[in-house]
């Protein structure tokens, strides 16, 4: 190594080490605490009466938003997005030919397919994850509908690859009628961002057991105005870094909530910014970052996995939460931990990839149906299972949306609606029952 190249070495440490100092951290003390808490756990969720689709399964779901991040209405739709592939594949293997569809619904119950979106058009990746969804229809850009998404591996790779960056897709739109909505138009795709090896850890950088730059989540902040896209990511963390004490396994825990800001308003044009949050030495993957602002409080969630936090912390599959007075501003724990919503102890992954939006006085949370009926078994074990009980065994479809109140830094799970429901904020919501001791098939009474 020349001197030249060391001095760079030193520069990208020193810049990684100052943009984490400088960033709130998630921390040990406080994930310490994480405990399957009743005002945390969903009730258990059963296959609904019919999924979605009977031809694909769908996962990570993005609702279609406008600016302000309110639910858009298209000719009186409201309309979702969703990861999805072919309901006669290995569910384990669905990441790996993922493709965006879009859903649509005129009562919120009710859903359905309007087809792939980018059909007839070439995506960037060899497959595409989880992103959201603009609709501007009176902006002054250059599209109506402004798809972003996560681009993995690279196009006609033979060998699929976990290469992430973020993309954004312009050009088509959405048109209702009587009959439906349809996806119409062709899409430009184009590369948004990339990591920077300073802020967020690159691909070569990792050392981790998962690499992430993905999910970007569009935000328009009401109190200035301004334009961001978050994302997830993770914080550069070199080797012999004085993070975690030098514990060397714990800084391969380094997840990040990323954001980039567009000086203009564009929602084609972004700049990188330090991370919101990052939780080294704590948890390595802190999925589908989004946030809800409520009585001049920012609300800061992500999804997270049990099998992402550091040796020596019990997390869960859950929704976890962070509250500042700002959207840069120094973000504590929900509750304490963090934990906001989660599965029972008895199926512990039947829902993931949490979705919360306001309803009235309430929060709302949107999640899959994921893996249930297992009888005690780790997702590893039923990858060994014969092929009819690995598809019976996975829901792919819309989970019942769960109503939490929102009190400060303080949740509780109130009730549930349906699978699938996603209410407007006109629309009541059935009137809340004392919650039952068994939160099994009971459920919540009145609020099935």
């Amino acid at each position: 190594m020349s001197d030249l190249d060391g001095t760079a070495d030193a520069r990208t440490r020193t810049g990684a080490e100052s943009v984490r100092s400088r960033t709130p951290a998630w921390t040990r003390k406080q994930a310490a605490g994480l405990a399957r808490v009743d005002d945390a756990v969903k009730p258990v969720v059963y296959p609904p009466a019919e999924p979605v689709s009977d031809e694909v399964y769908l996962w990570d779901t993005w609702l279609l938003r406008e600016r302000d991040g309110s639910i858009a209405d298209v000719g009186g739709y409201r309309v979702a997005f969703a990861l999805t592939a072919p309901r006669d594949l290995l569910p384990g293997k669905r990441h790996d030919v993922a493709t965006i569809r879009c859903f649509y619904s005129a009562d919120g119950e009710s859903w359905e397919s309007a087809g792939p979106v980018f059909e007839g058009s070439d995506p960037l990746g060899s497959r595409q994850w989880a992103g959201c969804a603009l609709w501007d229809p009176d902006g002054e850009g250059p599209s109506d509908l402004y798809c972003y998404y996560t681009a993995a591996g690279e196009a006609g790779e033979e060998e699929l690859s976990y290469t992430q960056y973020l993309a954004l897709a312009t050009g088509g739109t959405l048109t209702a009628s009587d009959d439906g909505l349809e996806v119409e138009g062709t899409f430009t795709h184009e590369s948004l961002l990339y990591p920077d090896g300073v802020r967020y850890e690159t691909e070569e950088q990792s050392r981790g057991m998962i690499y992430t730059f993905r999910d970007p989540w569009f935000f328009e902040d009401p109190a200035t105005g301004e334009t961001h896209l978050l994302f997830e990511a993770n914080v550069p963390v070199p080797e012999g870094s004085d993070a975690c004490d030098g514990d060397a396994i714990g800084q391969e825990f380094n997840g990040a909530v990323g954001i980039a800001d567009s000086p203009t308003g564009d929602p084609t044009e972004w700049e990188l910014r330090d991370p919101l949050l990052h939780s080294t030495c704590v948890n390595q993957e802190l999925e589908r970052p989004h946030v809800v602002v409520r009585d001049g409080r920012y609300y800061l969630f992500v999804s997270s996995h049990g099998h992402t936090f550091a040796p020596g912390i019990d997390g869960f599959d859950a929704l976890y939460g962070f509250v500042a007075d700002s959207l840069h501003g120094e973000y504590r724990p929900l509750n304490d931990t963090g934990l906001v919503l989660t599965n029972p102890e008895n199926a512990p992954f039947q829902t993931y990839s949490w979705l919360a939006f306001p309803h009235d006085e309430e929060l709302l949370v949107t999640s899959f149906f994921n893996y249930y009926d297992l009888e005690g078994r780790t997702l590893d074990q039923v990858a060994e299972l014969p092929p009819e009980e690995q598809f019976r065994r996975f829901g792919g479809t819309l989970s019942p949306t769960i109503r939490i109140d929102l009190d400060g830094d303080r949740t509780r799970v109130l009730g549930k609606l349906a699978h699938g429901h996603i209410p407007l904020p006109g629309e009541a919501l059935p009137e809340l029952v004392t919650r039952d001791v068994d939160v099994g098939r009971g459920g919540y009474g009145a609020s099935h």
